[in-house]
């Protein structure tokens, strides 16, 4: 199977069974960054946040991301402050990232005194309950950079487990490649049971301290540490990248041959009945396809198929605009 079509139906199958010896998906996500100091160094396939304490509160609270900078900021609960004193750097900033905490649903804006104000309708809640990573490696006999992703993934530690899911045969030979805490799956989407678990994960030190690597080339490995607050700050971001993002993150295409599923996890994946296969649309679909004939997409609604298969709420607060915002 192919990686984009294996990886939907994995997410799809995470996401209604849950993650194997961990506990529910809560919430599942596709081609997420997990690197602190190299923007864009490592994309993890899938990502599960496990439901911490307060997650019922983060389902309430917007459907959409809230920006990181806004996270990052010292805004306050119920008292309104001057946004310029609440965030850095220029007023101009202030305000543009003030308008968009406002635009998810996060943040009050005001004006008070000719000076534009802000504050937090709701403390932001403790909703995570740990992150796992997944990495889809349909093929083994393809491995790419298979062995220095999960060696990032040790080493970072900015997840709580990492696995490795596979439709090939695992040997040792290759287990004895992998690190030590990487679980790994053997997955197979005709089975009762998808998901065989040849080596379960071990947790990662995910609130200590981590190396993340920069990159490499023979005989030399370029590391850099990551304290502990900035893996905090990191996998704050990922959650909430993750919760607006969601893993329908596709859009079906506007071709006779594309056909919804009719039940189970394949309900809205896109199957093309032309190459008899699920199909990458952003790569594979259009005129220069041989098999394309033009026609109005399948009637789907993403965002309700998520909202009926997760936790996620659709009209929290980040589908509305605040009272009297338009006038920033």
């Amino acid at each position: 199977m192919r990686e984009f079509a294996f990886e939907l139906r994995l997410c799809a199958h995470l996401e209604a069974s849950g993650v194997p010896s961990v506990g529910d998906a809560g919430i599942v996500a596709r081609q997420l960054g997990m690197s602190v100091h190299a923007a864009g160094g490592r994309i993890v396939d899938a990502v599960c946040v496990l439901e911490g304490p307060e997650f019922d509160a983060r389902t309430d609270l917007t459907s959409e991301t809230i920006p990181p900078a806004v996270l990052d900021a010292d805004v306050p609960v119920g008292e309104y402050e001057r946004v310029t004193r609440v965030f850095d750097g220029p007023p101009e900033r202030a305000r543009t990232l003030a308008e968009r905490g406002a635009d998810t649903g996060f943040l009050d804006l005001d004006r008070r005194g000719g000076q534009t104000v802000v504050r937090q309708h709701a403390r932001y809640p403790d909703w995570v309950g740990g992150l796992v990573g997944v990495e889809n490696k349909p093929d083994l006999g393809r491995p790419g950079d298979l062995e220095a992703q999960l060696r990032h993934d040790a080493s970072l530690a900015d997840l709580d487990y990492a696995v490795l899911a596979t439709e090939s045969h695992v040997t040792r030979a290759h287990l004895n490649r992998f690190p030590d805490e990487i679980g790994v799956w053997r997955v197979d989407f005709d089975s009762n049971e998808p998901i065989d678990v040849v080596r379960e994960p071990e947790p990662l030190d995910s609130a200590g301290s981590g190396l993340e690597v920069l990159d490499s080339e023979p005989g030399k490995t370029n590391v850099r540490p990551v304290a502990a607050a900035e893996k905090a700050r990191q996998r704050r971001r990922v959650a909430e990248r993750a919760y607006g993002k969601g893993w329908r993150t596709y859009d079906l295409p506007d071709c006779a041959r594309i056909a919804r599923g009719e039940e189970g996890d394949a309900a809205a994946l896109p199957f093309c009945a032309y190459k008899d296969r699920l199909v990458d649309p952003a790569s594979e679909c259009g005129a220069d396809c041989p098999g394309y004939e033009p026609a109005d997409a399948p009637d789907a609604d993403l965002d309700a198929e998520r909202e009926r298969n997760t936790p996620w709420n659709a009209d929290a607060g980040g589908r509305r605009r605040q009272s009297g915002l338009d006038q920033f």
